[in-house]
């Protein structure tokens, strides 16, 4: 009996954790092993709503493995009728002393980044979200092969603090 009020607790404390993210519209992950230059992480999004707005970001957990103090991603956003935008954008990963940004504990830390803020998903039906590692090592021009140390790129909506 004493496990089975355990066990209750436990999952009573995990659904009130996850209703209390009242922000959150859409929230994936997908594992990425040794990240390969070529491959691509992609999200699909349905039945958005078009008359609000949204702020994006993008998760990324990493371990000890991960060599560098920054992030380089490209990012393609397929809108429904066609519309593909492209973003290159790079994140800070470390402080300078080398420590990790990001929260969690032991070896894996989790970011969540800016993407875009107070998107307005216009177009009725499916929008696929890309993102590709964009990493160079400096003064080359060839990309890395194999990205170590990222773990997990995940795709987070929020609603905007500007809608009712």
């Amino acid at each position: 009996m004493h496990k089975l009020c355990k066990g209750s607790l436990l999952i009573l404390s995990l659904v009130l954790l996850i209703s209390c993210d009242k922000k959150r519209v859409y929230d994936a992950y997908e594992s990425v092993g040794n990240w390969h230059k070529d491959s691509l992480v992609s999200f699909k999004i349905e039945d958005i709503d078009t008359t609000k707005q949204y702020n994006l970001f993008l998760n990324i957990r990493n371990d000890n493995r991960y060599a560098y103090s920054n992030l380089f991603l490209i990012t393609r956003m397929h809108f429904p009728e066609g519309k593909v935008i492209t973003d290159t954008l790079e994140y800070e990963m470390a402080k300078p002393d080398g420590e990790w940004l990001g929260t969690g504990f032991g070896d894996v830390k989790e970011s969540k980044l800016w993407y875009k803020e107070n998107v307005r998903f216009d177009e009725a039906g499916e929008y696929t979200i890309d993102i590709q590692q964009a990493m160079r090592k400096n003064g080359e021009t060839t990309g890395i092969e194999e990205l170590k140390g990222i773990t997990d790129v995940g795709f987070r909506i929020e609603k905007a603090t500007t809608n009712n």
